[in-house]
């Protein structure tokens, strides 16, 4: 029987990476727990799509698409990534990466062997707060990925979602601080949380939004709803 790896196939968006129509692979399981995560049922839920059926759907799909993103839940749970990434690579297709970054010794990989050309990083919370909020106390691990994308990661965006129920201005401002310190130069994204009934736990339906006036400008900054 053939392993199950994928929990669904998004076939076509040309929003989840700029300029680029894409597909998007959505791994199962997630190492966090985050309250505001509208994927819960990635998280939770049960492959159903083998990597032969993956690969079949995207060799039908060369000339009408030309990327690939690995999402989740956490992409980089999945141990043989890097080889799914290289039988897309061989492909043809760009591949993009949206990782919490908790496997960094995986992305050293994958970025060496030129088997990711964009990374979207979320930057979870600053340290004090990093571990009520995930679930997750491995802040060293993401920590570890992020200076090292930063100096090797020409495409590297990194972004934050925030429910103010959660996390404040002040927050918003460490990371910023952080980002700077480590000689961060990208753009900075800032995605307010959107409610739906998926999220993994209840919260508030409408938070008060982020007081944009507040936050510290040291680098650039996009607001996203």
């Amino acid at each position: 029987m053939l392993e199950k790896i994928v929990y669904d196939i998004t076939k076509f968006t040309a929003l989840d990476w700029e300029d680029h129509l894409s597909a998007v692979l959505w791994l199962k399981g997630c190492n966090m727990r985050c309250p505001y995560c509208h994927n819960a049922d990635v998280v939770f839920g049960e492959a159903h799509i083998s990597k032969k059926e993956v690969l079949s759907f995207l060799q039908n799909r060369i000339g009408r698409l030309e990327a690939v993103i690995l999402s989740g839940g956490e992409c980089t749970l999945y141990k043989n990534l890097p080889t799914l990434a290289e039988e897309i690579k061989k492909l043809g297709y760009k591949i993009k990466i949206d990782t919490n970054g908790t496997n960094p010794a995986m992305l050293k990989e994958m970025v060496k062997k030129n088997l990711v050309d964009f990374i979207s990083l979320d930057y979870k919370a600053p340290r004090i707060k990093y571990t009520k909020i995930t679930k997750n106390n491995n802040f060293d691990k993401f920590e570890e990925s992020l200076d090292f994308l930063i100096k090797s990661m020409s495409g590297l965006e990194i972004r934050t979602t925030v429910h103010t129920d959660l996390m404040d201005e002040n927050d918003i401002n460490h990371i910023i601080e952080d980002l700077c310190d480590k000689g961060f130069s990208g753009t900075y994204y800032i995605q307010n949380y959107i409610h739906t009934d998926k999220t993994i736990e209840k919260l508030p339906e409408f938070p008060r939004e982020i007081n944009k006036s507040l936050i510290n400008h040291k680098i650039p900054i996009k607001f996203r709803n």
